[in-house]
Parts: C-alpha cells; sequence; structure tokens
C-alpha cells in the first residue's frame, strides 16, 4: 500500500489531455479538447489537436482558458496553487 499512494499521487498530477467529439450550432463536427491542471500548457492543447486531427491541420473555433498571472503575482517566480483550466474546441481541415 505504501508504494501505490505515490503512484496514485504521481497520476493525479501528471496531465493527460482529453478530447471529446462535439458538433457546433452549424453543424459541423469538431473536437473540444480540454487540457487542463498544472501539469498541462496550452501547447498540450495544440498537440493534442493536431495529433487527434491526423496532421490534416486545423481550425481553432473557440478556446477558453484560465488567463497566465502578472509576474506579481507570483510567489518567487512561479504561479503557485491556482488550477489552470484551459480548452479549445478545433474543427479538422
Amino acid at each position: 500500500m505504501k508504494r501505490l499512494l505515490p503512484l496514485l499521487a504521481l497520476l493525479a498530477l501528471s496531465g493527460c489531455a482529453t478530447t471529446e467529439t462535439t458538433y457546433l450550432n452549424n453543424g459541423e463536427q469538431g473536437l473540444a479538447i480540454d487540457c487542463s491542471g498544472e501539469a498541462n500548457s496550452w501547447a498540450a492543447c495544440y498537440e493534442k489537436a493536431d495529433a487527434s486531427c491526423a496532421g490534416t491541420g486545423y481550425r481553432i473555433v473557440g478556446t477558453n482558458g484560465t488567463p497566465s498571472p502578472a509576474e506579481s503575482d507570483k510567489t518567487l517566480g512561479v504561479d503557485v496553487g491556482n488550477y489552470k483550466n484551459r480548452s479549445v474546441v478545433v474543427v479538422c481541415k
């Protein structure tokens, strides 16, 4: 059990972008990509979009997320304790 707890903690902190099929108001099929969390970044969203569209390219339809804090709001230069929300909706070309 002592070995299992650190593993579970590591899995909880590690980031993984998730993709879900969605439909836009005009009927077009798109992908809703969620890459929230401390371990992820906007780059993870775009990498997941590129991989999900099989290298054919994509068009960003919308983004939603927590903005980056100002340098003065960071503790010792690091943004500590703020959960990051990031999501993007794309349409593959």
